[in-house]
């Protein structure tokens, strides 16, 4: 929310409506802990933390090969700088803004085809641009590295407004993910009063999730027209795969 001495939303519509409609929403915040996160100062870590973070986009600016460094090596170029700096919050800085230095050997693959299913055309043409919603959802699921091992995240997008409608996160890359994540979105628009997707088109990579049968039945079972992209085209899912990059 916009500091309310700025004009903004939280001056047009009052702090206490507004938190009144939150809590209906199930988003719990009192409207003085609003006032206190407004009127509240950086500490001395988060001003620091904002100084090295700048030091740090300054030497990944500077040199492409630059952008490859993992947080060690920037660590010890920083340092060479005359900075000082701890390695710690080198590290912390790159967990919180997801850095990464160059990796060798494998990556990690999501996208694998089977060649045994049934793939749908493509009736996107990498045409992201739907007039209205619920005419176009994309689909498409990320891995991300966690402490205990490999967690991945699958996404459904309306494209007319690039919302997530629906998601889910599970420890493994099977149909269950991408089919609860869809069922998530039903569950949304179903929320929102509708119920009647006819002439929706999902979209999705050739990926084995998405071509599966229990996938491709389901779609059919609600209305909704499978699409999926050509194997090898870096833009024939490139709305979704541009939400999942931002995630």
């Amino acid at each position: 929310m916009p500091d309310p001495a700025g004009g903004g939303v939280g001056l047009r519509w009052g702090v206490e409506p507004m938190c009144a409609v939150l809590a209906e929403h199930g988003i719990k915040i009192s409207p003085s802990t609003y006032y206190e996160w407004v009127a509240k100062k950086p500490t001395r870590q988060q001003l620091r933390d904002a100084e090295v973070t700048q030091l740090i986009l300054s030497v990944r600016a500077a040199n492409k090969l630059n952008v490859r460094l993992g947080s060690r090596k920037m660590w010890i170029k920083l340092r060479g700088q005359g900075h000082e700096v701890a390695r710690c919050t080198v590290e912390r800085l790159y967990r919180t803004h997801a850095w990464e230095g160059a990796r060798y050997g494998s990556r990690h693959v999501t996208t694998r085809s089977d060649e045994t299913h049934d793939r749908r055309p493509d009736l996107v043409d990498r045409d992201f641009a739907p007039p209205a919603p619920n005419r176009l959802w994309v689909a498409d699921f990320t891995y991300v590295p966690t402490w205990t091992g490999m967690v991945y995240v699958a996404f459904v997008i309306d494209a007319f407004a690039r919302r997530i409608i629906g998601w889910r996160a599970a420890r493994s890359m099977k149909t269950a993910l991408v089919l609860d994540a869809l069922e998530h979105a039903f569950f949304t628009r179903g929320q929102e009063g509708v119920t009647d997707l006819t002439g929706l088109v999902s979209h999705s990579d050739a990926g084995s999730q998405y071509t599966s049968v229990a996938f491709t039945t389901r779609l059919v079972e609600a209305g909704v027209d499978p699409s999926v992209g050509s194997v090898g085209d870096a833009y024939d899912n490139a709305l979704a795969e541009t939400t999942v990059g931002s995630f």
